[in-house]
């Protein structure tokens, strides 16, 4: 039997992350080597989604897969989170790695820019669920047993009392037509405490709910 390929997987925490994942290991042709996650240091907490390290650590334990961080500061500019990032996948080259793969789903921008910044480093960027419509993805994640709530909300486009929610059918059905049912251009963020990639689901309590910049509405994840 042919080995499958290692890659490195940058993982949010979130839903198209996960089920991104789970998209790797059916097709099976990648072995995933590590997670590689932000981290914005002065919280503790991943960098986009507003999820504690601690909740991270154990979702990639129930992974059953390693954990690289890379550390930033709220005050990062993006050519720090780059340099930072450079660095690290330096690293996984020097150890033979190729690939990198993410969960977008169809921001053209955000494709090139990933294939851009990992070309400075001679790695090739994939993207196992490009181009799925969004809909079918966000009923395909709940018919595959996934569970998540959403962690953050972008109040200039979704009301505020959508945070902490579970993504559900529900969920979907109340949201806005003006919103991509996976909130693909930065509407909401979520938590995946379980599903089929899991070995056990991600013990937790909804916590408090706030309003960062006057705009984006977080609800903290508190471990249980």
């Amino acid at each position: 039997m042919t080995p499958k390929e290692p890659i490195i997987f940058c993982f949010s925490s979130g839903k198209d992350s996960s089920i991104a994942i789970h998209t790797i290991r059916q097709q099976g042709k990648y072995d995933i080597a590590t997670l590689l996650t932000t981290i914005t240091k002065d919280y503790d907490r991943t960098s986009m989604h507003g999820i504690r390290t601690s909740i991270l650590a154990r979702q990639a334990e129930s992974l059953g897969l390693p954990l690289e961080k890379v550390f930033i500061t709220k005050k990062s500019t993006n050519a720090d989170y780059e340099r930072q990032m450079q660095i690290v996948l330096q690293k996984y080259f020097d150890c033979g790695i190729r690939k990198v793969a993410f969960g977008d789903i169809f921001l053209e921008d955000l494709k090139q820019y990933r294939q851009n910044q990992l070309a400075r480093v001679q790695m090739e960027a994939i993207f196992p669920i490009w181009k799925i419509d969004t809909t079918k993805l966000a009923n395909d994640f709940i018919d595959a047993g996934f569970k998540a709530r959403v962690t953050c909300v972008d109040t200039d486009v979704l009301d505020q009392t959508f945070a902490g929610r579970s993504f559900d059918r529900q969920f979907l059905a109340d949201l806005p037509e003006s919103i991509d049912p996976c909130g693909e251009n930065g509407e909401f963020h979520s938590f995946v405490y379980d599903g089929p990639i899991f070995k056990t689901p991600i013990g937790h309590e909804p916590g408090e709910t706030v309003l960062r910049d006057n705009r984006f509405c977080f609800c903290d994840m508190i471990p249980a």
